[in-house]
Formats: C-alpha cells, structure tokens, sequence
C-alpha cells in the first residue's frame, strides 16, 4: 500500500522569495532536457519489471535520447492486437503464440507453420485487359506452410492471391454446410482506394495470415483435402467452372426455357440439392423454394416439415442474447483501452513537465530549497515516466486478454452462417416435398378424368406415367436433400457443443490473464510512487515541523 504520508510541496524558507524572481527559462527540445538524467534515460532501469509484474512485450516503451512521438501516442487498439498495418500477426511466421488463449488448440493442429509474407505485384494475363499496354495488376503473397505429419517437415511455399482465398472460402462453405466455418477477410475496396497501398498490403497480409491460423484450428477443415491442396499445390490455384455468380446466373437462365417448355432437368438432380439454390445454376429451383417461402411466410400455410428441435430453438435464440452481450463487452473493452492509452499519455506528459521543471531548477539554482524541488521533481519524473510505461505495457496485456472477446464476437458471423445453412437446406426439403404432394395431386386429377372414358385416355394415361417417373426422380432428390439437412444439422449439434467448450476454456484464460495483469502492473504503479513517497519522507516531516513551530 502507499504511505500514508503523501509528498507534500517543498518548505519555504525566506531564500524562496528571490526564487520567484527568477525568469522562466526557455523551454528546450525534449532530448536536450532529458539527456540531464541518466535514470530517465537507462533503457535498463526504464524496463526492469517489478519481481510481481508479469513479462512485458519485447517492444516495451523506453525513452531515447532523441524526442519520439511515441511517448505521447501509445499504439492504437488495431496496431496492438496486431491488425495494424505494419504489425505482425498475433500468431507469428514460425509458430502459433503462446499468449494466446489459444495456443493448445493451435499447437494441436495439423499445422506447425503458416505465413503469408513476400507481398509481390505481378501482372495480369495479356488477355484480361481491354487496353493494349495496360495489363491489369495484382498482389500475390508466398504462403508457407509445414504440415506436422511430414516425416521430413518439408516446407510448401505456394504463391496466392487473393482471389485464391475467395475460391478457398467458397470451396470450404460448400463442403462444410452447418460448421462454424472461419470468415474470410473482406475484400475491402473502400480501405484500398482510401489507405496507403503498403499500409493497405500489409494490413490484408496480416488478415491472410490469421484467416489460415484460424482455419487449421478447426477440427475438421484443419485436416481437410480443400486447405491441403490450397497451402501445398504448385502453380494457380484452378478456378471452378462459372465460379462467379453473372456465369452462374448465365447458366441458369439459358436452362430454364427447357425447363419450363420440355420439362428438361425439371427436377434437381441429386447431388444439386445438396447444396443451396442461391448459387444461381438453377433458376427454377430458385424460384420453387421463393414461392415455398413466401406461402410459407406470408401465407400462413404449415409447410410439410418444420424445424422441432426445442433445443436447437432455445439455443439460438441465447446465443442471440449472448452476440448482444458480447458486442456490449467488446466496445467497453476498446473504451478501456482508450483510457489506459490516455493515461499512459497523460502520465508521460506529467514526467516530461516534471523534467523541464527540474532543468530549470538545476541550471537557476542558487538556493539549497531550489536545489531541493530540483531533486524533488527528478524523482517524480523518473516516476512519472516509469508509470507511463507501466500503463503502456499494461494496455498492451489488456489488448493480448481482452481480444477474446473480439475472437468469439467474429465466430458469430460463422454462427449465422451455419444457421442459414440448416434454414436452406430445410426449404429444399420443404420445397421437394410440396412438389411430390403438387405430383400426386396432378396424377388423382387426371385418374379421375381419364376414368370417366371408355378405355381410357391415352394421352392422360401416358401422362401420368411421366409424372410417376417425375415423383420417383423428385423422391429421390427429396431423400438427398433430407440426408443433407440431417447431416447439416449434426454439423450444429457438434460445432456448439465445440463452441461451449472453447468459450469456456478461452473465457477462463482471458479472466485470469487480465485480472493477473492489472494488479501486477498496479503494485508496480504504487512502487514506483511509494519509492518517491519514502525518498521525501524527511522533506515532508520537515514540513511538518515548520508548521506546529509556527
């Protein structure tokens, strides 16, 4: 605890009168005022921790003997959880940190190494440009990897862009429907035309290098083909056909005229339902599951399967309530942050005032009481500048701690994903069931209408021989689609269940990790402070004495 005897102003004695007669010297550059003190400029005494502080990071603030901005502008929020744009990510080139919460999950996966690095521009293929001599251009970045299964621990070094990670994502979504499945970066075309290309460059290969951390952290996408063959493959990445969505759309629309006219491709195929319609290769598809929707929605009308897992229900509706808390938590944490910066600002201001104070103490003294302040605000700069670094390492382990809540706040975007994944693919089944029932109701009508004909109608009764073979092709993709919607949800079965136990754990280590820190960097603060108490304790008594004579 602090003494109970604060340091009090110096005594005054009658020399002090003269003192303030002294005109104020000129104040000077930061460097030639602090270059007075060694204390304030040993890198050693600047950084030494206190025996009960936690390590600090390797670029603890220290003072130079040149002025550096950096005193009074501590990192931003984005620059020190690594999403700045000169910064490394928090999982660095070699290996997964061990600070990060984490950290056992990574150092489990199939991946001992990732980084993207060695941003290059290249140029487009001739014949992409519609100008002669006016190639468009591209980043590439080198995507280096290590799987731990190798017996050699052979390197791959693969050269990617970003549209290779479009494609990967894409890929990954469609082979794993209802799995928490990592958000790929944005592609970000407003911060690209706003911010510095380096900035711009290194910001998004920071963001690259993380996206992969976290998709070799999942347990299923970490051993998956789709991630093996995007970090080891040689040459470009090769683009699935109609990978855009106006070629898809092209597709669709030169389909549906036989759809509708000839009754061609009329039914899903199988292995089509198993992925969603909004992919645009089907129109007619696209345009059954709307109608099912909206008779469904607007309607009123039950559809013929509904979602009844209650416990499926009530979980997605807490973990509404738990995004709404957590988004709450996170601004709070960046507001924390803004305020340790600012004292750490504030605090070093203090220190830099306190040295310009005893600059000119020392160079005007005349007296043994100026002599006295001079010490005085020596010792109270020295403290005030190792509060400052105090609190900017201190910030520095907020931001390590509470980036958690960040991390799970960008999972939930996963969440929903794999949410609209299990309502997709329950509207194919939905829609392929009505189309049965709309079948079978088609084939009664015409039964009916042919029997009243002597021997039948043939036409009719040839008809409905098609629309049988129609019901067994829609069966049959109605089956898929059921599997698929059962697999999809097992998939949120599982990824819950993942995710309760990893919000725990990381929530855990966050709690101790930020609640270990800001004490220790608390008793430090009150060191320092109590140091400088204890050294004017007999100038405090001092003045005490002055006052019970008087």
């Amino acid at each position: 605890m602090m003494s109970s005897a604060p340091p009090s102003e110096p005594a005054t004695t009658g020399d002090d009168d003269d003192v303030e007669s002294l005109p104020l010297a000129t104040a000077s550059d930061y460097a030639s005022v602090a270059s007075t003190f060694d204390p304030l400029l040993s890198s050693t005494s600047a950084t030494a921790a206190s025996p009960r502080s936690p390590p600090t990071r390797a670029a603890a603030f220290t003072l130079s003997p040149t002025f550096s901005s950096s005193f009074v502008d501590p990192p931003s929020y984005a620059d020190a959880t690594g999403a700045g744009a000169g910064s490394s990510s928090p999982r660095s080139a070699s290996s997964p940190s061990s600070a990060s919460p984490r950290s056992t999950r990574l150092a489990a996966s199939e991946y001992s190494l990732l980084a993207v690095s060695d941003p290059e521009t290249e140029a487009e293929p001739a014949a992409t440009s519609l100008v002669p001599g006016s190639a468009p251009t591209y980043v590439s970045y080198l995507v280096t990897s290590v799987h731990r299964r190798d017996p050699d621990q052979r390197r791959h070094s693969v050269r990617r862009r970003f549209r290779d990670f479009v494609t990967l994502a894409d890929r990954l979504a469609e082979a794993f429907r209802g799995q928490f499945v990592p958000p790929r970066p944005d592609k970000n075309t407003v911060e690209s035309q706003v911010m510095q290309r380096d900035e711009f460059v290194a910001q998004r290969r920071a963001a690259l290098e993380r996206y992969l951390w976290r998709l070799a952290e999942h347990p299923a996408i970490g051993s998956s083909d789709e991630l093996r063959v995007f970090l080891q493959a040689e040459g470009k990445m090769p683009l699935p056909g109609s990978t855009d969505m106006a070629s898809r759309m092209l597709d669709g629309a030169a389909r549906l005229p036989r759809q509708l006219i000839a009754g061609e491709d009329a039914v899903a195929a199988p292995q089509e339902v198993v992925q969603p319609a909004r992919g645009g290769r089907d129109l007619l598809r696209i345009f059954k599951e709307l109608k099912q929707s909206v008779v469904t929605d607007w309607a009123g009308v039950k559809p013929p399967l509904v979602e009844e897992d209650r416990e499926f229900l009530e979980k997605k509706d807490k973990l509404q309530e738990w995004e709404h808390q957590l988004t709450s938590a996170s601004q709070q944490a960046e507001a924390l942050v803004k305020a340790q910066q600012d004292m750490a600002e504030t605090m070093g201001a203090l220190g830099l005032a306190f040295v310009r104070l005893t600059k000119f103490e020392t160079e005007e003294a005349m007296y043994d009481s100026q002599r006295i302040r001079a010490a005085d605000s020596r010792r109270v700069a020295t403290a005030a500048v190792k509060a400052s670094r105090a609190c900017r390492d201190l910030n520095a382990q907020t931001v390590k701690y509470l980036d958690t809540l960040h991390e799970h706040l960008s999972i939930m975007l996963s969440v929903h994903t794999a949410f609209s994944d299990r309502a997709s693919a329950l509207l194919t089944v939905q829609t392929l069931m009505s189309d049965v029932a709309s079948l079978q109701s088609r084939i009664e009508k015409l039964e009916a209408a042919s029997s009243k004909i002597f021997d039948g109608d043939r036409a009719r009764i040839r008809k409905v021989e098609e629309l049988r073979e129609t019901i067994r092709a829609t069966e049959d993709a109605k089956f898929c689609a059921l599997r698929e919607y059962e697999r999809i949800k097992e998939n949120n079965r599982s990824e819950l269940q993942r995710l309760d136990s990893e919000r725990k754990q990381d929530f855990l280590v966050m709690l101790k990790g930020f609640v270990a820190s800001q004490a220790a960097y608390a008793e430090k603060i009150v060191d320092g402070w109590e140091t400088v108490a204890e050294e004017t304790s007999g100038y405090v008594r001092a003045r005490g004495s002055d006052s019970l004579t008087s």
